[in-house]
């Protein structure tokens, strides 16, 4: 199994070309699912995840082909990937593929639509809470749609003629089930208004999408979506657009260590709220034509309190790389975490490295430490895993990062891109 090995002390110095999103490519190539045409998306980023829900869609039928990749950046593994699904041959999704990785489940959403039923396994657990479906079963009800649970498995159900236009007004905000419900009712019969949805890029880039693919969506981006049914859509060509997760997470290494870097192909409007709590940390942030700039002289990193909220709030998917930067500020900060009820396991391990943090409910008190030293961590989940390669970037000595399989999940070549800026960072084959 591989590790990934960092000896802790240089300065960052360079550009970071930012990989396609993703929270943004996983639902895209879900949506291919509406469609007996040809779906190309540009800009797909090469991670496990989106490996996986290859395999997933080509269980339903779905044919894909990969083709390219960047002509000026020929490290990069951005590609450019065709799904044709003119024959859907299962619209079964098996436990053993959903369990995998809970993104899957959305598959409901598409099947139903276009086939009048889905049968999708319940996702399971979660490392960093429940994530409950219920969101999800009780918003295509609201379209009309029949559904029993049985055996572990979602049976879902079109009336006859269809799903129909309606309104629902999520309790909660959920990203995943404002992507589901918004599939789903491009082609119900009618109107559907969804209140209360999720208000990330990554829902206004699928709708972006959707559009183009003949869907009539408007107000995505916004609390209320309406989306007016179609009887059918057709292909289309679409860009990922830039990951906010990856770019947030080397702006926190680059205020971590010090440094001047340009994180290109990037956009600060995807995460205005996070950069302005960076930039409260002493680091200066400014838009070049290509991106982002990142820079921290050797002036210390100041301690800044933090709240994670939907968007447009603190993401919760930056909120432990956050921890980590604030590991070694001068200071004492505080971070609330309002999303996932157990997204603090990275605490553990950040004080194996020598971090001082406690817990209360769910706010973590971080008290600054001067020094930090490498040692061997364990990943739990995707962002924790990155959390401790921020830390051990400032740490002294080595540190040892296993079960990077979860950072393989997320951030398309990381090593290679950290090391390009000076970064003593190596994958490790056992």
């Amino acid at each position: 199994m591989d590790r990934i090995r960092i000896v802790g002390g240089n300065q960052l110095q360079g550009v970071i070309p930012i990989s396609g999103a993703k929270n943004a490519a996983l639902p895209l190539m879900i949506a291919s699912l509406l469609t007996d045409d040809t779906l190309t998306l540009e800009n797909v980023p090469h991670l496990a995840d989106v490996e996986q829900l290859i395999r997933i869609l080509g269980n339903h039928g779905a044919d894909i082909s990969v083709n390219g990749r960047r002509e000026r950046q020929g490290e990069s593994y951005a590609r450019t990937i065709h799904f044709t699904s003119r024959n859907i041959v299962s619209t079964t999704a098996p436990y053993e593929l959903v369990s995998k990785m809970r993104a899957s489940f959305w598959v409901i959403g598409p099947l139903l639509a276009r086939e009048g039923k889905a049968r999708v396994s319940l996702p399971g657990g979660c490392a960093i809470g429940t994530r409950p479906v219920d969101l999800f079963i009780e918003g295509l009800a609201a379209l009309g749609a029949n559904i029993e649970i049985d055996g572990g498995y979602v049976n879902a159900t079109a009336p006859e003629g269809g799903l129909t236009g309606g309104r629902y007004v999520f309790p909660k905000v959920s990203v995943g089930a404002t992507h589901v419900l918004m599939m789903a009712a491009t082609l119900a019969n009618g109107m559907t208004v969804i209140g209360n949805a999720a208000r990330e890029p990554e829902v206004a880039d699928l709708a972006k999408c959707l559009n183009a693919m003949g869907a009539k969506i408007t107000g995505a981006g916004t609390g209320t979506i309406t989306i007016e049914g179609v009887r059918s859509l057709s292909g289309a060509r679409h860009r990922v657009l830039p990951d906010r997760i990856e770019t947030g997470t080397y702006a926190m290494a680059v205020a971590m260590t010090g440094g001047d870097v340009i994180l290109e192909d990037t956009e600060a409007s995807l995460l205005d709220t996070a950069l302005e709590a960076i930039r409260r940390t002493g680091a200066e942030i400014s838009e070049t034509n290509s991106g982002i700039r990142v820079v921290r002289n050797g002036a210390g990193i100041r301690p800044v309190d933090i709240v994670t909220d939907p968007f447009p709030g603190f993401p919760t998917d930056l909120q432990a790389q956050f921890m980590g930067l604030m590991t070694k500020s001068s200071g004492v900060s505080h971070i609330t975490e309002t999303i996932f009820e157990n997204r603090f396991m990275h605490v553990q391990e950040l004080a194996r490295l020598g971090a001082k943090i406690s817990l209360s409910g769910q706010t973590a008190k971080i008290e600054g430490v001067s020094r930090l030293k490498g040692a061997p961590v364990m990943a739990t989940d995707l962002r924790a895993s990155v959390s401790l390669v921020i830390a051990a970037l400032a740490a002294e000595g080595e540190t040892m990062v296993s079960r990077v399989y979860h950072l393989d999940r997320g951030f398309e070549r990381l090593e290679e891109k950290l090391t390009r800026c000076g970064a003593h960072v190596e994958r490790v084959s056992d």
